[in-house]
């Protein structure tokens, strides 16, 4: 049998930092834990459409601090931080609500993605957002991977789509691929995502790979981390 291996966990470490970072926080794994599960989820619904690439978590005894990644921040903002503000407070009545206690400072800072369409969870969000249009569904995706492969830092990519394709009876597989994706090396920069398109037959299945070439020591101590 064949172990599939998330591209991210898999190079943790080696090329990736996790996406929740904790301090000082000894004997309260699983409140920690549970309070970081239940927020992204909640996150990544209620962002929907705004081309969010990741959403992480920093915690300190005192502070929660919660870092989205957007290529709209001025959606997740708003005008004059109003919708920043009112997300700060659906994000504190969460954690009540589900018998998390609150730190004493709870941040929510928002940073712009450069480059979005070499972002997979971006990529994989705007290919649901076309599917979900009733777009055709080669279309979208051989669209996406044009896209994808103009940026001059991508190397290669894939994408897979699974499901009631078209509205058909019989469920079925379809990928487009470019360029290289080794998947096996560790210091390949490979960004993965996964997404559900929801329709009135059923959901479609998004899975999108993007190559932006191989990371070696000496170029990680120079540049930050995407």
């Amino acid at each position: 049998m064949s172990h599939t291996v998330h591209p991210y966990s898999h190079r943790l470490v080696v090329l990736r930092d996790w996406k929740s970072r904790w301090f000082g926080t000894r004997g309260k794994y699983q409140e920690y834990l549970k309070a970081d599960i239940i927020l992204r989820e909640f996150l990544q619904k209620k962002l929907r459409g705004a081309q969010v690439d990741s959403v992480e978590m920093e915690r300190g005894e005192n502070y929660y601090k919660i870092i989205i990644k957007t290529a709209k921040p001025g959606i997740v903002i708003g005008r004059n931080g109003e919708a920043a503000a009112k997300l700060r407070e659906e994000v504190i009545r969460k954690l009540t609500k589900n018998n998390i206690p609150l730190p004493k400072d709870v941040k929510i800072e928002v940073e712009e993605v450069r480059a979005p369409e070499a972002k997979s969870a971006i990529v994989a969000e705007m290919i649901a957002e076309g599917l979900e249009k009733r777009l055709p569904f080669m279309r979208v995706i051989r669209q996406a991977l044009e896209k994808i492969t103009a940026n001059r830092d991508v190397l290669g990519a894939k994408i897979t789509i699974s499901g009631r394709l078209g509205g058909a009876e019989m469920s079925r597989v379809e990928t487009v691929k470019k360029g290289r994706l080794p998947l096996q090396t560790l210091r390949a920069d490979i960004d993965f995502a996964r997404e559900k398109a929801h329709l009135p037959y059923g959901d479609i299945g998004i899975k999108v790979w993007i190559f932006k070439g191989e990371v070696f020591a000496d170029k990680r101590r120079n540049t930050t981390h995407k």
